[in-house]
């Protein structure tokens, strides 16, 4: 009892003095427990490389200087990832509205528009304004090119101040999102009253005129930053050569209509030559439909770079190809072959058909000289099976290989498709085994016979070393067993098997008037025993001996493994049987009694006791014994009757003395 209360003392002891040290803040006044909870920290109590590389920027992202983290990010974000609240400019809209940023203007910059803010944007902090990831031009050069805007003659105020001078950065109400419209923006800068500003312009009253119609807004290989490709009369100020003059009520009406006004200085016979076959732009006098009559980026002045402006109209042309002709997408493209306003022929061309192809394709034409010449190619007609513009089938094809050959060789197609068609045919593959244009061979094949078939079934025209080839085979006459193209019969045969064989193998002598006959022999199926091509054994045998049989005769070989084998058939059945057709049933070559006697001798005194001395030829050997296996040690049948058995053949035969 004394020892209770002494221990109870000292508890309430420790306890009071863990109160007294703040041990326990969880003890309450009324002597319960206080719940537990988690004491909140700042993101960057964590995050503590993030707070070392922003909060040094000059620029901080409002929310990060108030460390308000979560106005953006879900506060436990999503493994393995911090999770944003919304997907792309949806969480900047938050804040920054769609107003202030200019959404809903006719154009918005393509990072925008994409909803992303982040391309030009750092979310956190920079050392530029605006958060900006670069600064000045360097953020615009990340999309656009900068050798475009650092030519000879550079604008000066893009030197100065930059894009910014001119574009907005988010959107406008003008096209290339600039800050107000051609001429007011560039009317900011330069005086439309100066007498420098009307000496340029040859006094025409341009002020109200789109700058950009001739010159470049940003930099230029011209002086006066005018456009790659100038119109004489610009460049040297003489616009009244086409134009009323600048005093005149309406200072900018042309002095002529149409190609009437080109003509005053392009003479028609220059521009026709020789040619008959117009452009229809240029029958119709339509200049303007491919060149701009003051200024371009383009070289003779034309509003669009090379095949874009052909493209305007002949739009099927741009389609993507898988192979393309090699001018159409280099140097002068649709001009290396094309007369852009007059040509001798149809097309726009000079040259007609191969003539105008040989330019380039030299090697190619080589082939004219070849033994066989495609009648298409010997015409120089092309076109007739290419198309010149790209294709999407090898070597510009203007359809699918066989498809193409079909359309001259009408009556192949019944032909060659058959049950067993050539795999290259199948595919459409022609070119596969013939040449398009010529060949030193027969029907354009790529190569003679044997080699031509050795690009595919190389492995198995290996000729076989110590044992048997067939002739035909052997000597590569691919042709004589097979058609080249398709056919009904199994393995591409030219006709039935036993025509095929016996094209070669004449009717063995006496096969007519035999008694049995080996099927596959009947049948002409020679390939079930013989292989067609080569063997390592003689005579095309694909197995040796007896394997050979087993493979159809299942059962022989199975009574052979189990029961007692009679010699001769386990060692070879053609110990026994001819292997095509025989005089004797069985395919014996002679009968029973004499194939027996070849190793039974029939004369000697065991066999005549054993026979009860009846002569052979009286006897039919098998009536009682069974020529391949038995179990019985004198080979008789599984079924026997039983004085037989017991060997008292006179119980039932009266046996002549």
């Amino acid at each position: 009892m004394i020892m209770s209360k002494k221990i109870q003392t000292g508890a309430v002891a420790v306890v009071m003095l863990l109160l007294c040290m703040g041990i326990m803040p969880w003890v309450v006044a009324d002597g319960h427990c206080a719940p537990k909870k988690f004491a909140s920290k700042e993101c960057i109590d964590c995050h503590t490389k993030f707070e070392d590389k922003y909060f040094s920027m000059k620029y901080l992202h409002t929310n990060v200087k108030e460390k308000k983290c979560e106005d953006c990010h879900i506060r436990h974000g999503r493994v393995p990832k911090l999770l944003l609240k919304k997907e792309g400019n949806q969480i900047c809209l938050d804040c920054h509205s769609k107003d202030k940023i200019g959404l809903s203007k006719p154009y918005v910059h393509t990072p925008v528009k994409a909803g992303k803010c982040g391309q030009c944007h750092n979310a956190h902090g920079s050392q530029f304004k605006g958060l900006m990831l670069h600064d000045g031009n360097s953020a615009c050069y990340e999309c656009h090119k900068k050798e475009l805007f650092e030519k000879k003659v550079v604008h000066q105020v893009l030197l100065k101040e930059g894009c910014k001078a001119c574009h907005s950065a988010h959107s406008s109400n003008e096209k290339h999102l600039l800050t107000k419209s051609e001429p007011a923006l560039c009317l900011e800068c330069h005086d439309k009253g100066g007498g420098a500003f009307k000496k340029g312009h040859a006094n025409y009253p341009v002020e109200g005129k789109r700058c950009s119609t001739c010159h470049n807004p940003h930099t230029s290989t011209q002086p006066k930053l005018l456009r790659t490709s100038v119109h004489s009369p610009v460049a040297s100020m003489e616009c009244s050569m086409c134009h009323e003059a600048p005093t005149s009520q309406q200072p900018f009406t042309v002095t002529r209509k149409g190609a009437a006004l080109c003509l005053d200085c392009h003479e028609m016979k220059t521009l026709k030559g020789a040619g008959t076959v117009e452009h229809a732009p240029f029958k119709e006098g339509d200049c303007l439909g491919c060149h701009n009559p003051h200024a371009s980026e383009s070289v003779k002045l034309l509003t669009k770079d090379g095949n874009k402006l052909c493209f305007e109209c002949h739009k099927e042309k741009e389609m993507l190809v898988a192979f393309k002709h090699a001018p159409m997408s280099a140097g002068k493209g649709c001009l290396s072959c094309h007369k852009p306003h007059v040509a001798m022929y149809k097309g726009l061309v000079d040259k007609k058909g191969s003539d105008f192809c040989s330019e380039c394709h030299v090697k190619t034409m080589d082939a004219l000289k070849s033994k066989t010449v495609h009648d298409p190619f010997k015409g120089g007609e092309c076109l007739a099976c290419h198309n010149p513009h790209g294709s999407n089938f090898t070597a510009m094809a203007k359809d699918r290989g066989d498809k193409l050959c079909y359309s001259c060789h009408s009556d192949s197609e019944a032909k060659f498709l058959k049950t067993v068609t050539h795999k290259p045919v199948l595919n459409g593959d022609c070119t596969s085994c013939h040449h398009g244009h010529g060949s030193a061979e027969k029907k354009l094949l790529t190569a003679p016979a044997p080699q031509l078939c050795a690009k595919c079934h190389s492995d198995m025209m290996k000729q076989e070393s110590g044992g048997s080839n067939h002739e035909p085979f052997k000597s590569g006459q691919c042709l004589t067993c097979h058609d080249s193209h398709g056919s009904t019969i199994a393995g591409m045969l030219n006709k039935p098997q036993s025509q095929v064989c016996g094209g070669c193998h004449e009717p063995f002598k006496g096969f007519k008037e035999s008694v049995s006959k080996h099927v596959p022999f009947t049948e002409g199926s020679c390939t079930k025993c013989h292989n067609p091509h080569k063997s390592k054994l003689k005579t095309l045998l694909p197995a040796q001996g007896n394997d050979l049989c087993f493979t159809c005769h299942k059962a022989i070989k199975e009574k052979l493994a189990k029961e007692k084998p009679h010699n001769p058939a386990q060692q070879d059945c053609l110990n026994c049987h001819k292997p095509h057709f025989a005089a004797n049933k069985k395919l014996l070559p002679t009968p029973v009694t004499n194939v027996c006697e070849q190793c039974h001798e029939s004369t000697k005194a065991p066999f005549e006791k054993a026979h009860l001395s009846i002569q052979a030829s009286v006897m039919t050997c098998m009536n009682c014994h069974d020529p391949h296996a038995s179990k019985d040690p004198k080979f008789f049948k599984n079924s026997v009757h039983a004085p037989f058995a017991a060997r008292s053949c006179e119980e039932c035969h009266i046996v002549a003395k």
